[in-house]
């Protein structure tokens, strides 16, 4: 599922007054999250070879991404504005198809001032939404595909092409899929720079298992799901040993943790992504 929220067309933090965020690493301070992510510029980081890869989170204290199938019981307004500020400052934003379909993603940017504060970093008012689905059993009636404002490039081992769409809607073919790949075209093809990943748990283990993340955001929320919450943030990642995690920075608002890790190299052998 995606990283934080389920991304509705009307952000639910819109015409809410700004959360400040107690920031206990690097150095302690309070926060927005406009304020917390103005100083990445993960564009820069950006090699020739491929974009810088951020995926942002959402987990339970007992590791569960979601509850009873959603991430909507274990959001927060803190983290809603967050997952928000995140996507001002990338040049695509990703999801797998599960949580396209599950969370019915729209506009990825419906906020027209947040659309301006990319406009002020340099970057496209709209991000463009990368879709993993190697079927592609995708409706054409999903919201982000019936946006015509949005840019959609749908990476699939399928040789089909969806009917009825009103996005302007892209398709990187390979069977099986080759996230390496896929992303050294997106670099070069698209000019992509920086991609936030935002799910689900099967996409973030085979991106991991290649070793194509280089920073995670996660938020750890207060609560524990048992048996009602399914998957893991990486569910199912095939390691050949643990990925050391390097802290770039920790805030806290109200019992909730919101980390930043620089991720480390990876061994693995994966599989390629349904």
């Amino acid at each position: 599922m995606p990283g934080s929220i389920p991304p509705d067309p009307a952000t639910a933090a819109r015409n809410e007054p700004p959360v400040a965020l107690r920031r206990l690493l690097p150095e302690r301070g309070e926060l927005t999250a406009d304020e917390l992510v103005g100083e990445l510029r993960p564009w820069e980081l950006a090699t020739p070879e491929r974009p810088h890869v951020a995926v942002n989170m959402v987990q339970t204290c007992d590791g569960r991404a979601t509850v009873q199938g959603r991430t909507a019981p274990i959001s927060s307004l803190a983290d809603r504005q967050l997952f928000h500020a995140l996507r001002t400052r990338v040049d695509a934003v990703m999801i797998g198809a599960e949580t396209l379909r599950v969370e019915r993603y729209g506009r990825i940017v419906p906020d027209a001032a947040r659309r301006e504060q990319r406009r002020r970093s340099g970057l496209r008012p709209d991000p463009l939404a990368i879709v993993v689905s190697g079927s592609l059993k995708l409706s054409a009636d999903l919201p982000l595909l019936q946006d015509p404002a949005s840019r959609v490039v749908i990476v699939t081992a399928s040789e089909h092409s969806l009917d009825g769409v009103r996005a302007d809607v892209e398709y990187l073919r390979s069977a099986p899929i080759d996230l390496s790949a896929v992303f050294a075209q997106l670099r070069s093809a698209h000019g992509v720079r920086a991609i936030l990943g935002e799910g689900g748990p099967h996409l973030n283990a085979s991106l991991l298992a290649r070793g194509l993340i280089d920073e995670l955001f996660v938020t750890t929320v207060g609560v524990l799901a048992g048996a009602t919450g399914a998957l893991s943030i990486m569910d199912g990642a095939p390691l050949q040993a643990p990925v050391a995690l390097s802290p770039r920075w920790l805030l806290e608002h109200e019992g909730e943790l919101f980390a930043r890790y620089a991720v480390g190299s990876v061994a693995a052998d994966a599989p390629s992504p349904a």
